[in-house]
């Protein structure tokens, strides 16, 4: 299987730079696999397309305001965005400008907080706790949002039912869902669950394997909850189909199928395997080339999602994190 497989052509307007105003408000396509039929319409109408019984799994996880702006001993400007957190107050990190050298001392904020570069991508902090560090950071938005973090990020790029802080991306199929649509959900018989899976940068990673069995996954930490474990032996028992919302709960849901309710997940899924637990995917239109784009190639059919993919194109969807949704039935 070729990564030239899964390219297709985008104009750069499409790409979303801000959110709608109304979360909900975004358009929804809505594929169904058995007819191989496209449908239309928008996010908060999304249980016209659902059943009394559906099973919603969605990814708590919270972003952290992990990317730094700050300043070095030169005067120059310095970048970091903190991927991990290692001992004490030690980071792993992505460091710009490249030049930067292990030992640098790099000042954030108001020039109250230091880092020093202590090895290859990894920043130490001199500073007493970790949230310190993160009040001088801002949302990390993905590199095709060609525009600095502004204050309505820190709201609409965190989804409403963010829990646990550990992500340096959002999971944003969820980000279309408002306390108000879940309620009306809920009180249309559709059930709602959690996972946790912390988004890393690895989601931004090219596959550069032409021959893309060959790609590696970043591992990614995941917990499945016991009351989640109970929701999904529930709607096997009823015949309720189970809607992974994003990516990422559906690679926990297809890793807790091989056994695993904790832990690193590397579950890489493309086109031939074969899904054991989630019935339905709630998602965004994703970049090409991508592992996210061979996922949702693996679960609704390659051909066929392109094809949707060159309708959402020419009637103008919005792609990407701040983008519309897509519904594979």
């Amino acid at each position: 299987m070729h990564l030239s497989d899964f390219d297709y052509a985008l104009p750069k307007e499409l790409i979303a730079q801000y959110p709608l105003k109304e979360r909900d408000s975004a358009r929804l396509m809505v594929l169904d696999r058995s007819k191989e039929s496209i449908r239309q319409g928008v996010f908060r109408d999304i249980v016209k397309f659902l059943k009394k019984g559906d099973l919603f799994v969605l990814n708590d996880t919270k972003v952290l305001r992990s990317r730094l702006n700050g300043r070095r001993a030169s005067g120059g400007k310095a970048e970091i965005l903190l991927l991990n957190r290692k001992e004490g107050l030690s980071f792993g990190a992505l460091i710009k400008p490249a030049r930067i050298k292990i030992g640098e001392t790099l000042t954030f904020g108001k020039g109250q907080i230091q880092a020093v570069v202590s090895s290859k991508n990894e920043v130490t902090f001199r500073v007493d706790k970790p949230d310190t560090v993160y009040s001088v950071g801002v949302m990390p938005l993905p590199p095709y949002i060609k525009r600095d973090c502004e204050e309505l990020d820190n709201h609409y790029y965190q989804t409403v039912y963010a829990r646990h802080e550990g992500a340096v991306a959002a999971p944003t199929a969820g980000l279309h869902f408002t306390d108000e649509l879940m309620q009306k959900m809920q009180s249309c018989g559709i059930k709602f669950a959690y996972i946790t899976l912390h988004v890393g940068y690895a989601t931004f990673k090219p596959v550069k394997e032409e021959d893309i069995t060959r790609h590696k996954m970043e591992p990614e930490c995941f917990k499945i909850p016991q009351s989640t474990i109970e929701a999904l032996k529930e709607a096997k028992k009823n015949n309720s189909r189970i809607f992974a919302v994003g990516t990422t709960s559906l690679r926990a849901l297809e890793s807790y199928a091989s056994g695993n309710r904790e832990g690193y997940t590397d579950l890489f899924i493309y086109p031939g395997y074969k899904f054991r637990t989630v019935d339905c995917l709630l998602t965004n239109f994703h970049l090409p080339r991508t592992t996210l784009f061979m996922l949702a190639s693996a679960f609704c059919g390659r051909e066929f999602v392109k094809r949707a993919y060159a309708r959402a194109v020419e009637e103008k969807y919005r792609f990407y994190s701040y983008g519309d949704a897509m519904l594979i039935i």
